[in-house]
């Protein structure tokens, strides 16, 4: 239920939510910092990709990019607004890709928006898609939400996250060292209050500890 009302919300909020999306200084120092250390011409994953403006956009003109979304009508827009990547309108839980095949994965504003019990397993896949190394960019929540429902550019969203400390956890007990961490403003919040754990990680070697 909760991912039908991520799939149906972002279908009809398509148009006005690409309208809003710009990279921040926040935002843009973190994809800088993850493509100053990816190979030339990598592969790299861009999860709950939306309609592809402005992260797969960003990344699209420096790597070889594909991007997942839960939403056919975002999936619609990325295909027309970032031609140069790859699209695939599935759900970022159940990815059916083999192991090792991206040197990064990306993921902006996308987990918040999946039931939190999913979230561990979430990391796990990631682990594996990634090759030895691979670095991983994603953004959390910050606070402790077990699960929510609100108005979202004027269409029913869901949320759902652990708080930051939790989060940091989590990702280093999936098998990755943490790089960089970063509370980042939420843009669209009107009070201005909340804010988006990112982290930028690196999967660990076999055996590393």
């Amino acid at each position: 239920m909760s991912k039908e009302i991520v799939r149906t919300g972002y279908d009809a909020v398509a148009d006005r939510y690409v309208a809003t999306r710009r990279l921040h200084d926040k935002e843009r120092s973190l994809l800088q910092d993850f493509a100053g250390r990816l190979p030339a011409g990598a592969a790299v994953l861009d999860t709950g990709c939306g309609a592809g403006v402005p992260v797969t956009q960003w990344l699209g003109q420096r790597f070889h990019v594909t991007g997942v979304d839960i939403s056919e009508e975002q999936i619609r827009l990325a295909r027309r607004l970032v031609p140069q990547a790859t699209f695939r309108r599935e759900d970022m839980t159940a990815l059916d890709l083999p192991d090792g095949i991206f040197d990064g994965i990306c993921s902006f504003y996308a987990v918040i928006h999946i039931p939190r019990n999913e979230h561990r397993p979430l990391l796990a896949s990631f682990h594996r898609l990634l090759k030895d190394r691979g670095l991983l960019l994603i953004c959390m929540g910050a606070g402790d939400l077990p699960d929510d429902v609100e108005d979202f550019l004027g269409a029913p969203m869901y949320w759902s996250h652990y708080d930051a400390e939790t989060n940091l956890r989590m990702t280093q007990e999936a098998g990755f060292e943490v790089l960089r961490s970063e509370l980042v403003p939420d843009c669209l919040d009107p009070e201005g209050v909340a804010n988006h754990l990112f982290l930028l990680a690196q999967k660990r070697e076999a055996g590393a500890r």
